[in-house]
């Protein structure tokens, strides 16, 4: 599915938050995310409290900003692949398709990816982001799902599995790399990860009496 066209009210709000968020995340690079208050912020980026409440409600969702696009940048890329690999490929391929979109300003980003790590409030509303997003993209991945048994209870616990599993990739792989400064290859990275999960899973048996 594609994005609907955007109108320029809606184009104008994201230019106003990416601005409030840049300010915002300098300020909190600056002090400390604990230590800043939205008046702090709204102080900072000359606005008022109430305006800047108007474009943000916690001060999490001001530095998460940047990954709001993540979900639907996966979903789409699953979509755009129909005739791709299988599920396992498209969603590796889709997951680089996120790291394309993030990584592109590698200082800044590594930077984000740090005050994420080191701020717990930040870690659980990042995860509540990836629990939003999650629904969407298991929905695009079957949707593209060709197999017979597609709309069967156990390709939809599979599906779900997936994702959730390619999502945690995802973090898993930005965290290495920020820990690398950006060094690390991220498509090294991300086969690394993905092809620990291509060995099929085997039923343990009880041990003979």
């Amino acid at each position: 599915m594609s994005a609907a066209p955007v109108g320029t009210r809606e184009i104008s709000r994201h230019a106003v938050q990416a601005e409030l968020a840049r300010v915002a995340f300098n300020r909190f690079c600056l002090t400390g995310f604990n230590q800043v208050t939205f008046a702090d912020l709204a102080e900072a980026a000359g606005v008022s409290r109430s305006t800047f409440l108007r474009y943000f409600g916690t001060k999490e969702d001001v530095v998460l900003f940047v990954f709001d696009p993540v979900g639907d940048v996966i979903a789409d890329a699953l979509e755009a692949e129909r005739a791709g690999p299988d599920d396992w490929g498209r969603l590796r391929n889709a997951v680089e398709a996120a790291t394309r979109f993030l990584v592109r300003d590698v200082p800044e980003l590594v930077t984000i990816l740090g005050l994420v790590d080191q701020t717990p409030a930040l870690c659980a509303r990042l995860r509540e982001k990836q629990a939003e997003w999650r629904p969407e993209i298991v929905a695009r991945l079957r949707r593209t799902d060709s197999s017979a048994d597609a709309d069967a209870d156990g390709a939809s616990v599979v599906a779900d599995v997936r994702v959730a599993a390619a999502l945690e990739i995802l973090w898993i792989v930005l965290g290495r790399w920020s820990a690398s400064d950006g060094q690390e290859g991220l498509g090294d990275l991300l086969d690394a990860a993905f092809a620990s999960f291509s060995t099929p899973a085997r039923r343990q048996t009880d041990a003979p009496s």
